[in-house]
């Protein structure tokens, strides 16, 4: 016979299995969640489960020599590209690091771009590598993992077409090369750029200054904190060069502001430590009619804050 204690406790049971009935159908799915084999077809690869839960693809570049200080080195030593996933709340996010030669950055960025995903640093992990190595660090986020992996199969696809075209990488952009030591019309490029250039040796070079404190200290422009663009050649064809200055939230605008326009990025990383706000420095080079690359540049410039 029940009574009044146990009939309270039989109700409190009742309640708390329904509890952990419906909550079996609402748990979010937590960290670690991620579908390897799903990850797998995705990239094009077998992808490795880490003791975390984290999934790996890896791709050592044994398909190109390379030498540093003379010595030949084993993809192992260095020379491989991953990218690493992981779940969160709203999908997964990924992380990786691309081995690329230097005609395969352009193309390995395009691709990451047109698949959603950021680049986040461009840059040498050796000096005396023959031919030069360069890293391109990528993430992603807020995707699922096998969308993800598509993008991380993009870009690496995509280096693979540049070396089934030619195995061995090249040592120059393509296109004419233009010719130095001769006298731009700066006019056309000022009125785009709305600012007066310093002109020295054929070169028309346009500075941006920004502000930071740097350890408490306000610096600007005569201490490194400046976007600037070189312009070299005649008023038909140029060559531009030159860095950007940017805040992280102007990271990518800027990327894909002079990406649209065919100016490439060679290299993306940071020149100082501690300042406020922090700023990320992009280095550039683009050919073509000079209006046209200044137009590119303003454009990204359009971009900041």
């Amino acid at each position: 016979m029940l009574t009044p204690s146990n009939t309270r406790k039989t109700h409190i049971l009742s309640f708390a299995g329904l509890i952990m009935l419906v909550s079996a159908f609402f748990t979010p799915i937590q960290a670690g969640d991620l579908d390897a084999k799903a990850i797998s077809q995705a990239a094009g690869t077998q992808a490795s489960v880490q003791e975390d839960g984290v999934v790996r693809i890896e791709w050592s570049r044994d398909d190109v020599p390379v030498t540093v200080d003379a010595m030949p080195l084993p993809p192992s030593a260095g020379l491989g590209s991953w990218a690493a996933f992981k779940a969160v709340d709203n999908g997964a996010t990924v992380m990786g690091d691309n081995v690329v030669f230097e005609d395969e950055i352009t193309p390995a960025m395009d691709a990451a771009f047109a698949h959603g995903l950021k680049v986040t640093a461009l840059h040498n992990h050796f000096i005396f590598d023959r031919p030069p190595v360069y890293f391109m660090h990528i993430e992603g986020h807020e995707q699922d993992a096998a969308t993800l992996a598509k993008g991380v199969r993009a870009v690496w696809d995509a280096v693979k077409a540049v070396r089934e075209e030619t195995p061995r990488p090249a040592d120059r952009f393509g296109g004419r090369v233009p010719e130095t030591n001769r006298k731009i019309y700066i006019s056309s490029l000022q009125r785009i750029l709305g600012t007066k250039p310093d002109v020295m040796d054929g070169v028309a070079k346009f500075s941006f200054e920004r502000s930071a404190t740097m350890h408490g200290v306000p610096v600007g422009a005569s201490m490194g904190i400046s976007t600037w663009a070189a312009f070299t050649s005649d008023a038909k064809y140029a060559a531009v060069d030159g860095d950007f200055a940017m805040t992280a939230d102007e990271v990518q605008l800027v990327m894909h502001a002079l990406r649209k326009v065919g100016i490439h990025i060679v290299a993306l990383h940071n020149h100082m430590i501690g300042g406020e706000p922090f700023y990320y420095f992009l280095h550039f080079w683009g050919k073509g009619s000079p209006e046209a690359l200044a137009h590119g540049v303003r454009a990204a410039l359009n971009t900041q804050n």
